[in-house]
Formats: structure tokens, sequence, C-alpha cells
């Protein structure tokens, strides 16, 4: 089978030559070690320094060239999340930066403090005074919006490594798509939102919905197998709204993302960090093909998920990302043991990280996922 038929047998809940392998995203410090350079694949951090000083042409150029030797030398991935990593911001970017006001602390024009988190390789807004001054109406959102073509320039890196990356690959791609979990303001305000103004909120959801219609409409595949969302609905004891609220707020934009791409032949792939058991079942009912980013410490082991979507939506994990950055390589073959033991069978199961290969992996614990895989994907 080919990488492309072995991702379709298994949403299908086929049992295929193999199981599919992929991960949702590698981190530049795992990347560099493979590809024996630097490079601005998902170095989070780096690359919005980068952008903010206006190189951008210097991260496509690294992208362009790394991402093809990526994913030649880890041939034995299935899944290639072009979207995670070829994304870029158009030709005509400006940044407008923000200042520097110590090693790794920024402010912006409208007082928001930036800080880098050295453990993660990310740069956070921790500052923002702010947050609560804007007063969020009705009329803000508008459901009948003016939507251009996309800037085709955004799509540089995608058009330049797609025809360098090995035929037979699934290929996840970039889609216009509504925002699912609208928290205006960002997440603390924005769950306040939901709870004080939840009619508003219902309004930009839809105004969303209408966005990406109109966007869609416009739009052209450009050698895409499936699209994936990424929103984290929960936190690890569970969902950051009730179901209810869910249901009448978010999942409205869930059903129109998966519907929208299930008409244009692409399957849908959901990521989500947390505990989201108790949403599940408006998940699976919105037709979600593969839940991604299942993480052990909020009950999400795939094996689980895989039995209360009674095989209507695949899952794609099993290795636990915190054993990949701080276990031992005999933790981590214990995690893929674990993974095609309970969750191969039948089909419905891509093995991958429990979210990423996130910053911090160690590189013998990467390997060591590899080569147990190897050993033991055959049906």
């Amino acid at each position: 089978m080919t990488s492309i038929e072995r991702v379709k047998a298994t949403l299908n809940f086929e049992e295929p030559d193999k199981v599919p392998l992929g991960n949702y995203a590698i981190d530049c410090d795992t990347v560099s070690r493979i590809i024996g350079h630097k490079t601005f694949i998902r170095d989070k951090a780096g690359t919005r320094v980068a952008l903010w000083e206006g190189r951008r042409d210097e991260v496509v150029a690294s992208l362009i060239q790394d991402i093809p030797e990526l994913y030649q030398k880890l041939d034995i991935l299935d899944v290639v999340y072009l979207s995670k990593i070829a994304m870029v911001p158009p030709k005509d970017y400006d940044p407008n930066p923000p200042e520097k006001i110590a090693e790794g602390v920024w402010r912006d024009s409208a007082d928001r403090v930036y800080k880098l988190s050295e453990i993660t390789n990310e740069i956070h807004v921790v500052e923002d005074p702010h947050m609560w001054d804007r007063e969020y109406k009705l009329e803000d959102f508008n459901l009948d919006p003016e939507v251009g073509p996309e800037d085709e320039s955004t799509y540089e890196v995608f058009d330049a490594v797609l025809p360098k990356l090995p035929k037979d690959k699934y290929i996840i791609g970039r889609y216009p798509m509504a925002q699912e979990q609208v928290l205006l303001g960002g997440y603390e305000r924005g769950l306040v939102e939901v709870a004080m103004h939840p009619e508003i909120v219902e309004r930009a959801v839809q105004a969303g919905i209408a966005r990406a219609r109109k966007a869609q409409e416009l739009w052209h595949n450009r050698g895409f197998h499936g699209v994936m969302n990424e929103n984290d609905f929960g936190h690890t004891t569970g969902t950051f709204v009730s179901p209810a609220d869910f249901r009448r707020l978010f999942l409205p934009a869930v059903e129109f993302n998966v519907a929208s791409a299930h008409e244009l032949g692409l399957d849908f792939f959901q990521h989500s960090c947390g505990d989201n058991k108790p949403i599940l079942d408006q998940l699976v009912g919105a037709g979600i093909d593969c839940y991604q980013s299942m993480h052990p410490e909020a009950g999400m082991d795939p094996w689980v998920i895989k039995d209360m979507a009674g095989n209507q939506m695949a899952v794609w994990g099993g290795v636990n990302v915190a054993n990949l950055v701080a276990g031992t390589p005999d933790d981590v073959r214990a995690d893929v043991r674990r993974a095609m033991e309970k969750a191969k069978p039948g089909g419905g199961f891509l093995l991958g990280s429990s979210h990423s290969i996130a910053w911090g992996t160690k590189y013998d614990n990467f390997m060591a996922m590899l080569d147990e895989f190897e050993k033991l994907r055959d049906y």
C-alpha cells in the first residue's frame, strides 16, 4: 500500500498493511538533528523574531530547502502535516515589531508585553493592559462580509515544497475554515464573554462561518488529501465550557468545517488538547474523521477514545510527549508497545506523539519511538 492508501484505509476502519505513522509537528531542535543543520522549521520563537525583524524571505528559503529534506530522511512517516510548518505571511508583510526592552522581553505599541519561554521555545503575551477595554457588540460581527481571494504569496512554501515530496505521502494542508472555539479577547476574557454574553459569542461564530464559506469559494486544492483544525477545547480535567454551551456556541463551526471539507473530498482531522470526553459525542456526530492530540494525563488514551467513538472516528497518538521529553528510550518503547496492543486491532489508528515532537524531546527517545514502531507496525 502507498501511504495515501494506508491512511485512507485506516480512516475507514479497515486494517491496512501497516499502521500509519505521522506527527502533528516536529520542533526545530529535533529537525536540526535529523537534517544536520539549523532550521526555521517549527522554530517558534526564532521564526517570530525573524519576522519581526523583516526577515520573511530568509524564513521562506529555509522552509523550502529543509522541509523536503526532512521528509526524505523520515521516509518512514506516512503523514506530512504541512499546515503547521509551511504557513508564512504575505510578501508585503509589515510586522510593526515590538520594542525589545530586556533579554527575551518585548513591548508593542499597544503596551502588550511579550516574553520568551525557554521551556517551550515560544513567545507569549504575559501582560495586556487593555484586555478588558473593548466592549463587544452584535454589530461588530458581519454576517455578510466582503471576502477577497487569498494572497497567493502565503502559499509560497506549499507551492515550492509539494512537488519535491514523495508522491505517495498523505498530505494535510491548509484550507479556509471557521474559528471553532471563539474566545473574544483571548482565553481569560473569552470565557467570561461565554458566560456573560453568549449571544455575542454565537454571533461571532456565525460571522466566522459566513467568512469561511465565501473564502472557500475562492480556494483551490494544491494537492492536499486532508485538513486539520486546531482548537484546544479542554484542559486536563475537563472542557473549557459546558457541553451545552459547546453545542450551542461552537459545535456549529465544527459541523460547518467538517461538512465543507467533505464536500471537496478532503478528510477532516481535529487537533484538540485536554479532556474532551464530555463533548466527544458531539465531535463524533459532527463527522470528524480522525482525532489528534490525545493526552494520557487527561484520560484521552487512543484505545479509550476509539472505543467511545464506536469506530466512527479514527484516533492518532499513543506515545506520551512527556516521555519523549523527560523519559527514557525504554519508556517510549513501552508507550509504542501499549498503543499497538490496545489501539491497532481493527484499524482506525495512526501512531504518533500524544501532541507533537515537542521542543526538548530527547533525540534518542525519538529514534526509539521510530525503531519500536517499525518492529510492530505490520498487521
